[in-house]
């Protein structure tokens, strides 16, 4: 009889599969120090996990030396479990308070999907090109360009604006014309600012006045129907020839007339903008009546009014105040010297006829 349990009938055993079990406890992940959830969402692929073996050993030995005699050693007291070091100094907040200590306030930048550390990077790489412009600004053209005197001429504000062109365009009624000055920190005499003296001049009024003045002309070519991209050009460069020729002839007398405490280059050039206000009252005018004799009328009082203005605001100039000590010429006058610069004050308000009328015809 055969053996049944022989090598040539023999059959494998039956296959018995693992019942899988559950774990009666599953630990929480560890939390990270800027997630509060416990989780933190990566922008670009995590960090690669720590040196094994030799290199953590030797980090643990190095924390293990720096604790103080007698102290035990807790783990994550001199560094982190995962091998990377957090120093901070005594009393200082967190790092990630610190990151958003340094961040704008008031932006949630969470809600945009934005890193704060990549926010944090960009607005310091801004903070950087700003500073460079300005120092490179200052390097090259800090020299040429009197930015102080700039920042005292455009310190202006909503009231004066409306009180100065007031007086621009009805200086009758003015009494006062003396500017105010006051003693710096330094010991010495300074002007006011056009915001604390109405008889200060500012430059914002004659720019803003220039830019209109040139809008209103090329609107005015507008209606008329020959409008060309050149009227802008055309216009402006005629509005500044029109001021270099007035502030040279001003420079000039002045040196003829020894007039050695005049006023810096911006005080002139104020001045002399101040017609275009003058020039655009009587454009508009122009512009709401087809009379001719309405726009004449309009012309001669803005010249008139501009006149007189000037008269009464380069008076400090041309014949100082030997009291005054913001003036670097102290002598007395002579009266043929008196006589010589009176009429050149004159002079000058007649001269705003020519320069105006240069102005007005568009």
């Amino acid at each position: 009889m055969a053996n049944p349990y022989s090598s040539s009938s023999h059959s494998p055993p039956p296959l018995q599969h693992p019942v899988p079990t559950h774990p009666a406890f599953i630990p929480d992940p560890p939390s990270t120090p800027v997630s509060p959830d416990g989780y933190m969402r990566f922008t670009s692929s995590p960090p690669q996990p720590p040196p094994q073996g030799q290199h953590q050993q030797a980090f643990y030995a190095q924390n293990l030396n720096q604790r103080a005699p007698g102290q035990p050693f807790v783990a994550g007291q001199y560094g982190s479990s995962s091998g990377y070091q957090q120093f901070s100094a005594p009393g200082a907040p967190p790092p990630h308070q610190q990151q958003q200590q340094q961040l704008p306030t008031g932006i949630d930048l969470a809600q945009w999907g934005v890193n704060p550390a990549t926010a944090q990077l960009g607005f310091q790489l801004g903070q950087s090109a700003v500073a460079a412009g300005q120092d490179y600004m200052q390097k090259n053209f800090g020299g040429h360009i009197p930015v102080p005197l700039l920042k005292h001429h455009f310190n202006v504000s909503n009231s004066y604006v409306l009180q100065k062109l007031r007086l621009v365009l009805f200086p009758w009624r003015h009494k006062v014309w003396k500017r105010n000055s006051r003693v710096s920190d330094q010991g010495q005499s300074q002007w006011l600012p056009p915001r604390e003296d109405l008889n200060s001049p500012d430059l914002y009024i004659p720019v803003m006045s220039l830019v209109t003045y040139i809008l209103l002309v090329a609107l005015h070519s507008g209606l008329k129907g020959n409008f060309r991209p050149e009227v802008l050009g055309g216009v402006a460069t005629r509005s500044l020839v029109v001021v270099a020729i007035e502030f040279l002839f001003i420079k000039l007398g002045c040196y003829l007339l020894n007039i050695t405490g005049s006023s810096p280059v911006t005080d002139l050039v104020a001045y002399g903008g101040y017609k275009f206000v003058g020039v655009i009252a009587t454009i508009v005018v122009g512009l709401l009546t087809t009379s001719r004799t309405f726009y004449l009328l309009a012309f001669v009082y803005a010249f008139g009014s501009n006149g007189f203005f000037l008269l009464r605001a380069l008076k400090y100039v041309v014949l100082p105040d030997p009291r005054d000590t913001t003036q670097q010429n102290m002598g007395t006058l002579s009266p043929p010297q008196r006589s010589r610069r009176i009429w050149f004050l004159f002079a000058v308000a007649s001269s705003q006829i020519f320069y105006m009328g240069m102005l007005v015809r568009v």
